[in-house]
């Protein structure tokens, strides 16, 4: 069984080629930073501190704390590997920056209607790490977000879903004051 937070070597993101970039937002990339940051200064000293206690009581094959520790000891270093070589290879796009504003493109905040039923929805497309449905953060590879890119306002597309293509169109798209 594999570590889902381990690296398997040149994979990009799901569904693409490997070597395909990750991209990601400014604000996503902060983010990994930060949780690295996290990890590494404040979650990981406590941890060994509590290591290094448990050791000291003695047989460390009955005591749970000395277990647990090293346990959670070996997710910190895991994630933090993983986080550290998801940063060395991705490619940060500023959706502020974006000179073509009437087309999707990474980083954009599109309202498009399902045709089936006019019911609006509004995502923004970023990065596979940063993708959050109950913020309607959607990942640059989902087939909604692979459907919408280099769309304008008025373009309908067909969205390829598992009960059946739907047919969308694209009614706003929004990029960050730049």
């Amino acid at each position: 069984m594999s570590d889902p937070d381990e690296d398997d070597g040149d994979e990009g993101p799901p569904g693409l080629p490997p070597g395909t970039p990750f991209y990601m937002t400014p604000a996503g990339a902060a983010a990994l930073r930060e949780e690295i940051r996290r990890l590494w200064e404040e979650e990981r000293p406590k941890v060994v501190e509590v290591v290094s206690w448990a050791a000291s009581l003695g047989d460390r094959s009955e005591n749970a704390d000395y277990q647990y520790g090293k346990r959670r000891l070996r997710q910190i270093d895991g994630r933090v590997r993983f986080l550290r070589k998801r940063l060395d290879r991705v490619q940060v796009v500023d959706p502020a920056a974006q000179s073509r504003r009437d087309q999707v493109f990474f980083g954009a905040t599109v309202t498009y209607a399902r045709l089936s039923d006019d019911a609006e929805v509004t995502i923004r497309i970023v990065g596979v790490d940063e993708a959050d449905a109950d913020r309607g953060d959607v990942s640059w590879v989902a087939p909604v977000a692979r459907a919408l890119l280099g769309a304008k306002v008025g373009d309908v597309r067909k969205l390829r879903l598992p009960s059946g293509p739907e047919e969308i169109e694209v009614v706003a798209i929004a990029y960050p004051p730049g």
